[in-house]
């Protein structure tokens, strides 16, 4: 979610974490006094647990444009990393996949070049530092494509990054626009999973529609934005460009994953809007190995539908750390039904750590 003062005081006011539960086959083994991390069991194996979806700050790199440090659960530090260890071990979490929402999208080219070689060597750092527990995304400025392709290239092939972060847009341009693609060309190139997480719709709140009760920039706007943004990748041939390109996209997907079918239907309805990509349906780009999704869809029954639609190997677990939305992801992963032993495993971990490089 955006860095967002107001939300990120309430979030961290309220935090809470919430224990695990059993599964038929599966289960999370409560902490005793000698051993305090919760472990996850399928059919009497012990998995690792990867979490793809977990928030921090660098605080050195967020002053290079005096960007405010609004949550303090957000740090690295010492007293912050135990309290996430701690919630990574309540819930049963065996890796956090590290990664930093964009605030310096409209920096300058020198500003950007500084903070990003500031926050990825601190990542690094910080991962190497606690290598069984973290990895991390790096981090990339888009609104200069040919230096975010050059920041990405120094990321995977001297740092050892596996990942990039990126938003849902970039100061305003669709991630879609012809202007990224050497940026998307490099990852599909080094091979690497882009996360996306959205900022919000923007350019939608001076019009007020969003205002109210019910935290609405939030609650519709990130979803929004991902939904906007995976649809431009679609039907402006993005995906197909670069047919190799991985993206996970945050909370399910946002609205897309649930109502493809209608952007099926508009190249049936209304094919003089549509140019000649995408090459397939949109439905067939959530399953066919291109676009991943995390598990923040909150209930059995939303996690078994976004499986209907995408399939169970292209969903990860995620779990927002440190904003309280969602109660423990494994839990939420034992409690669908209709998974086999193997689903829950590759969304728990196996996907992630094929994706990410995790070792076993």
């Amino acid at each position: 979610m955006p860095i967002s003062g107001d939300l990120l005081n309430t979030a961290m006011a309220s935090l809470a974490f919430v224990g695990c539960a059993l599964g038929s086959t599966a289960a999370v083994a409560p902490p005793t006094a000698a051993q305090r991390r919760r472990e996850t069991v399928i059919n009497g194996k012990r998995i690792k647990t990867i979490d793809v979806h977990a928030h921090c700050i660098v605080p050195a790199a967020a002053a290079v444009v005096n960007h405010p440090l609004e949550a303090p659960g957000l740090m690295m530090q010492d007293a912050t990393l135990a309290t996430r260890l701690a919630a990574m071990d309540a819930q049963g979490i065996d890796v956090e996949a590290l990664s930093i929402n964009p605030f310096w999208y409209r920096a300058t080219k020198d500003e950007a070049a500084e903070l990003i070689k500031i926050q990825n060597e601190t990542l690094v750092e910080f991962c190497g530092a606690n290598p069984d527990r973290f990895v991390a995304f790096a981090t990339a400025a888009l609104q200069h494509p040919e230096l975010a392709a050059e920041q990405v290239e120094y990321a995977v092939k001297k740092l050892g990054f596996k990942g990039v972060g990126v938003a849902g847009s970039v100061a305003g341009d669709e991630l879609s626009n012809p202007r990224f693609h050497p940026f998307w060309g490099k990852c599909e190139e080094l091979g690497i999973l882009v996360f996306m997480h959205p900022l919000g719709v923007r350019e939608l709140e001076p019009s007020g529609r969003l205002n109210g009760s019910g935290l609405l920039t939030n609650t519709i706007g990130n979803p929004l934005e991902t939904a906007i943004a995976l649809s431009h990748l679609i039907f402006e041939g993005t995906l197909d460009r670069f047919p190799g390109l991985k993206i996970c996209a945050a909370h399910g997907g946002g609205f897309l994953p649930s109502y493809a079918n209608r952007s099926d239907a508009v190249i049936r309805c209304f094919p003089d809007k549509v140019g000649p990509l995408p090459k397939k349906n949109p439905t067939a780009y959530l399953r066919d190995g291109q676009l991943f999704f995390d598990t923040i869809v909150f209930t059995p029954e939303a996690l078994r539908h976004l499986i209907a639609e995408t399939g169970v190997s292209q969903i990860m677990i995620g779990t927002d750390y440190p904003f309280p939305w969602t109660s423990t992801e494994v839990d939420l992963v034992l409690n669908t039904p209709g998974l086999t032993d193997e689903d829950r495993i590759a969304i728990l971990g196996g996907t992630a750590q094929r994706l990410l490089g995790i070792p076993g």
